[in-house]
């Protein structure tokens, strides 16, 4: 894929000997090191790194410290809810973006299932019901905090793989629906197609639809995107998203856009990897 480009090997230089780069905490806002451990992770994963890579391997021996509490990461303990509960998801969603043979990650992400799994039993979401599981099964105090929505990046991870058919169909619509989408990914509703397709929130849109597809049910339920990608390839059979869909984390894959076809052979690798997903 792109392992080889100029963006990777920038992260790769910035990573701490621990493996972690600076802050943790998130993918979109600035933070005052050069990137976030979890931007960089997100760009590598875009990039075409693994678990076998050994900045990856570095990464999550850090995370894996960081969830048994042998480390701490460095952010600023939030109060808007429960910290510990919110750093042991991300930490064990991230783990598992690129293992799923880490046992305290995948303990973590049972939990998870099991709460969201009571919030769907009866086939559509029922928010009481959520917060009677999260309660329950996460220990959480009354003076914790704020509940974590499980329709954010984190929790949508990790419960991949944990989830039987018809609660995973019932989630993929509920996620589909969602009027302000998925927190941390693309915060609108998936349902409503982006007006534009050449731009940023395109780009932050499929970042959304590509999450989705991560389930292997969805495919489905995701053909009215599938119909919208179609409707926007160009003369030659390509897609071409524009240069404002340039983000420094979805976009560029190659080394530089300054040739148009540079641009477009990137938006077409993305969508076609897409696509052979819902498919």
């Amino acid at each position: 894929m792109h392992k080889d480009t100029r963006w990777a090997q920038q992260i790769i230089s910035l990573q701490d000997e621990d493996g972690k780069w600076g802050y943790f905490h998130t993918l979109f806002t600035d933070s005052k090191s050069p990137i976030t451990t979890e931007k960089a992770l997100k760009r590598l994963e875009i990039l075409g790194y693994t678990i076998e890579d050994n900045c990856i391997k570095k990464a999550v021996s850090y995370m894996d410290d960081c969830l048994t509490g042998i480390k701490k990461i460095p952010d600023k303990r939030e109060k808007l809810h429960d910290w510990d509960i919110f750093t042991s998801l991300l930490l064990a969603a991230w783990i598992r973006r690129f293992t799923a043979d880490n046992d305290n990650a995948n303990e973590i992400a049972k939990k998870w299932a099991g709460i969201v799994t009571t919030a769907f039993r009866n086939g559509r979401y029922n928010h009481q019901e959520y917060m009677k599981a999260y309660c329950d099964v996460l220990g959480m105090k009354p003076e914790g905090g704020r509940l974590i929505d499980f329709a954010q990046f984190y929790s949508v991870s990790i419960i991949n793989g944990y989830l039987y058919p018809k609660t995973e169909e019932a989630v993929i619509k509920y996620l589909i629906n969602k009027p302000d989408g998925i927190y941390y990914t693309y915060e609108n509703c998936i349902r409503n197609l982006p007006q534009d397709f050449e731009s940023k929130q395109a780009s932050r849109y499929l970042g959304g639809i590509e999450l989705i597809a991560e389930y292997g049910l969805a495919g489905k339920q995701l053909q009215f995107v599938v119909e919208w990608l179609k409707s926007n390839l160009n003369s030659n059979g390509k897609w071409d998203m524009g240069g404002h869909s340039k983000d420094g984390l979805y976009f560029p894959l190659s080394n530089d856009w300054r040739r148009k076809e540079t641009r477009e052979a990137d938006c077409t690798e993305r969508i076609s990897r897409l696509l052979s997903k819902i498919s």
